[in-house]
């Protein structure tokens, strides 16, 4: 099973077992990074005081190291302060309201390095429970460093706790520029309105408080999902109440089964498993994402640096052989805290890649069972002298052209990003005759290629006057999903024409683990060196 698919399950173990739900990282906002480092931290320890009893000590608010014990609601801090860095850590731990042995922690770093001030945050569980039925969601000190004095993640001016809605079509741009930005952090979590309703099936506000700093929440009315479905097509796009995640390093040819997940909505209830699912989404994420000691700071790490620095202090300053030995013994306690640490780690992600690759095999044998039973109907079909696509409605314009497509050759025929651009400003005449080739492809040379066929593909007649053939001077090198493809047959008429309102060129390759054509380009010719 995928690291936070909810609720998450474990083998039951009878020790209590520490388990990291989420992290968070942002630079904080405002001009002064000293101003905005002090702001948070005083934040931070407003809200520690909520979850401790008793009043933290003087130090607490000076922002120097403190330990405050209170009966399990425990509340120490550390602060690393060289010419290069300012790192304040705090861990504040709060014992579970209703469940017995449950503990959370919270560690929570605010850091000035240079001209920048930063935030992390990470939420940890400890319980001996097998199964750790819980809803993910940010701690409100979060929310709290987002009101004052900000965050800020990648492109996203100030990170926001609450839906962004899309009204204009200024919006649907900034979106769908989010949404391919290469540099962006966080996922954009896009949840659709049905047509007819006023607002989603999903709680999308109670979405954006428990994900804030952890995902983005867009809201998307139904005259803008047909503007995504146009842009993606439907297997990239999300409608009709659903929503889509959208992961870092989205691009048009992104895998729909590769992460970006769509969840649907289950009309007439509260859709409360959906929202589960999505928030566990945006916490698993931000584990997988976020590097620890780099992008999040843990409270053992820091401690064990400034006990570092203690020591060398006091080996500097001539301190006492058992000063020294103090410091050290402490300093070797910590090592050993960070090390079972470490360890918890190892096996909590050697458990879920050993659940995600039994989750992987099981999904792709159901893969291949399917493809299976989807060739014996088809044949099924033929032998009853039926086609698959005998009722099939052609396009009879380009408008339409990616979405019939998607519907009607899905796991046959595939347009790439570049392909779908190039249908949208198409001159080609004949749009009918371009998706009659697409169907032959779908069908007469899908099964030919699934049957062994190679070379004798050539010169193959699709209808008078429309050929398949090899590219020859015209082949080139593709990049799609990753890797880079060959591209060296074209589906062409006939005429002796560059006119590309009368020349018809689709150029295309194989894809064996799919088994599905690929659209390279279409329906004009390619100009290169050649041609």
């Amino acid at each position: 099973m995928v690291i936070g698919a909810a609720p998450l399950r474990f083998r039951p173990r009878t020790a209590a077992r520490e388990r990291e739900i989420l992290r968070v990282s942002a630079r904080l906002a405002g001009d002064d990074p000293v101003r905005a480092a002090d702001l948070a931290r005083e934040t931070v320890l407003k809200w520690a005081k909520t979850k401790t009893t008793g009043m933290l000590p003087q130090e607490a608010w000076e922002f120097d190291p403190f330990e405050h014990f209170a009966g399990g609601r425990n509340c120490t801090a550390v602060r690393l302060k060289n010419e290069s860095e300012d790192t304040w850590v705090i861990r504040v731990e709060d014992p579970d309201k209703t469940v017995a042995q449950r503990t959370w922690t919270t560690e929570t770093a605010v850091f000035v390095v240079g001209e920048n001030a930063r935030f992390s945050l990470r939420l940890l569980v400890t319980s001996p429970e097998g199964w750790l039925d819980i809803e993910a969601a940010v701690p409100r000190v979060v929310r709290e460093v987002i009101k004052s004095p900000g965050l800020i993640v990648g492109g996203f001016l100030k990170v926001p706790q609450i839906p962004v809605p899309v009204r204009t079509e200024q919006d649907f741009e900034r979106l769908l520029a989010g949404l391919l930005d290469p540099a962006r952090k966080l996922p954009i979590i896009v949840v659709s309105v049905p047509e007819g309703m006023a607002k989603p099936l999903f709680d999308a506000e109670e979405l954006a408080k428990a994900v804030a700093g952890l995902a983005l929440v867009v809201i998307l009315p139904p005259e803008f999902s047909w503007n995504l479905t146009y842009r993606f097509g439907k297997r990239l796009s999300v409608y009709e109440g659903a929503a889509r995640v959208y992961l870092p390093g989205f691009t048009e040819d992104a895998n729909p089964f590769g992460g970006h997940e769509l969840v649907l909505p289950k009309p007439g209830t509260t859709n409360a498993d959906g929202l589960k699912r999505l928030r566990w989404l945006a916490a698993a994420g931000s584990v997988r994402r976020l590097e620890l000691g780099d992008d999040v700071l843990s409270y053992a790490q820091i401690k064990i640096r400034s006990l570092e620095q203690q020591q060398a202090e006091l080996t500097r300053s001539g301190a006492s052989e058992h000063e020294q030995l103090v410091a050290a013994n402490n300093q070797i306690a910590n090592l050993h805290a960070q090390l079972q640490e470490s360890l918890q780690y190892q096996q909590f992600f050697s458990d879920s890649h050993k659940e995600a690759e039994q989750h992987a095999a099981e999904l792709e044998a159901q893969v291949r069972a399917l493809r299976f039973r989807i060739q014996q109907l088809v044949a099924q079909l033929k032998a009853a002298g039926a086609s698959p696509d005998q009722d099939t409605q052609l396009p009879d314009n380009w408008d339409g052209f990616v979405s019939w497509c998607d519907e009607q050759l899905a796991g046959r025929v595939q347009l790439t990003p570049q392909a779908r651009d190039q249908v949208r400003n198409a001159r080609f005449e004949d749009v009918r005759l371009a998706a009659r080739c697409l169907l032959w492809l779908a069908n007469d040379y899908r099964d030919a290629r699934i049957e062994g066929a190679g070379k004798n593909l050539n010169d193959w007649v699709i209808e008078p006057g429309v050929k398949n053939a090899h590219c020859g001077s015209d082949e080139f090198e593709f990049q799609w999903q990753g890797k880079t493809w060959h591209v060296d047959w074209h589906i062409k008429n006939g005429g002796n024409t560059r006119d590309p309102r009368r020349c018809l060129r689709i150029y295309y390759f194989w894809d064996d683990a799919s088994q599905q054509a690929v659209i390279a380009s279409m329906p004009a010719h390619r100009r290169t060196e050649a041609s």
